[in-house]
């Protein structure tokens, strides 16, 4: 005896980019809400990155009345203020506060559930959202750079568990990602440039001509150009949400995964600094690291690698971390090997690393030499400043 079954489920969820969300004259928010079908009465509830919070004093009060005037809908609390940063996905207690809210305000499946604050923080508040009644409609509002561009326009949602990065999570698309470009001009000049590192991954997997604006216009990025960052957020956003759909595994069940290029010692050197290195910051060793290894294994030429890494240097970032080596500063790190078995396990099936052979391409490669990446690592340490920027 047997009973199949198949069906599928179709995901649609708008990008959307504007500048002062809550003002009362932007409709955006409120106009999609009440054109979702639902009750009558709308709970939502709203969860705050601490500091968001900060640079925004007048934020809760916005949120408050911008919410008051949209008949039907009202907030289930105050909106709740939690941890930023990545301690918002190691810390079990924040993680519980968002269930608590949850819980306490009432919000099911026919609620919204917003996030407004960085990536690690929406990570966290996308995964209680998606476990919460089995699915609560997500909202999610990047505030940084890396966020708007990258983490919170995808489909993943996770936090950090068993000291690994994202070991619990879920594949849940929101219901809507609004990116407001005023979020991005308190960050500090650190969080500004924290994100670029994204941009040059997708460029370098996916788009040539991207990658080509990014090397003219890196000056102005480095100096806070907010309308050449307008365009970055843009273009990346569209080429993450382009792979998404394109690449035919949104859900990412098959062994390669091309948008972590770079990532693989970019989450492994997070781990061993304690995250004393922003995501962006770790991404951004972890591509030069792998572009200094494609040159070395002769699938670059070492004029692109060259190309690739003075691109991240403009940028503003240190290519460069002593992680990367071992306490002797004399080879490579051997906890750092051991990121590649735990980049596999994520995975699952055989290690797939993505490569890239010239700029805008990719291939697939299913083994790294361990004399290959020490070789990369320690001219990592010639050619680049040997340390983290400091916080501005």
């Amino acid at each position: 005896m047997n009973i199949k079954q198949r069906f599928e489920v179709p995901f649609e969820y708008s990008i959307e980019f504007t500048e002062g969300v809550f003002e009362p004259e932007n409709t955006l928010l409120s106009d999609f809400i009440a054109g979702e079908k639902g009750p009558s009465q709308v709970k939502v509830g709203v969860i705050i990155d601490q500091n968001v919070a900060q640079n925004h004093p007048n934020l809760i009060s916005k949120i408050d009345d911008y919410f008051k005037a949209i008949p039907g809908v009202s907030l289930s609390h105050e909106p709740v203020v939690i941890t930023g940063g990545e301690e918002a996905k190691n810390n079990l207690d924040t993680f519980k506060e968002v269930l608590d809210v949850i819980d306490q305000g009432k919000i099911d499946r026919h609620s919204y559930l917003i996030g407004i604050g960085g990536g690690a923080v929406l990570d966290m508040v996308g995964f209680a959202a998606a476990i919460g009644h089995r699915g609560i409609r997500h909202i999610r509002i990047p505030t940084t750079v890396l966020s708007q561009n990258d983490s919170g326009v995808g489909v993943k949602n996770g936090i950090n568990f068993f000291g690994k990065k994202n070991f619990l999570g879920a594949f849940t698309p929101p219901v809507l990602v609004i990116n407001d470009f005023h979020f991005l001009t308190t960050l500090t000049d650190r969080d500004w440039r924290s994100g670029m590192s994204e941009a040059v991954k997708v460029a370098l997997i996916k788009d040539k001509a991207f990658f080509n604006w990014l090397e003219e216009n890196a000056l102005k990025l480095a100096q806070r150009d907010l309308e050449a960052m307008k365009v970055l957020v843009f273009e990346c956003a569209r080429l993450h949400a382009d792979h998404i759909v394109g690449n035919n595994d949104p859900f990412e069940s098959g062994s390669s995964r091309p948008l972590d290029f770079g990532h693989w010692a970019a989450h492994k050197m997070e781990q061993l600094t304690q995250f004393e290195i922003k995501h962006g910051e770790a991404v951004a060793i972890g591509i030069a690291f792998d572009i200094y290894y494609g040159g070395l294994a002769e699938i670059m030429p070492f004029e692109s690698c060259e190309r690739v890494v003075k691109v991240l240097q403009l940028l503003g970032f240190d290519t460069f971390h002593p992680v990367l080596l071992n306490e002797a500063q004399s080879a490579i790190n051997p906890e750092l090997i051991k990121g590649l078995e735990e980049f596999r396990e994520h995975l699952g099936g055989e290690l797939t690393i993505t490569m890239v052979p010239e700029i805008g391409t990719k291939i697939d490669v299913h083994q790294m030499d361990t004399d290959l990446l020490n070789q990369a690592a320690l001219n990592l340490k010639k050619t680049t400043r040997n340390h983290v920027p400091a916080e501005a």
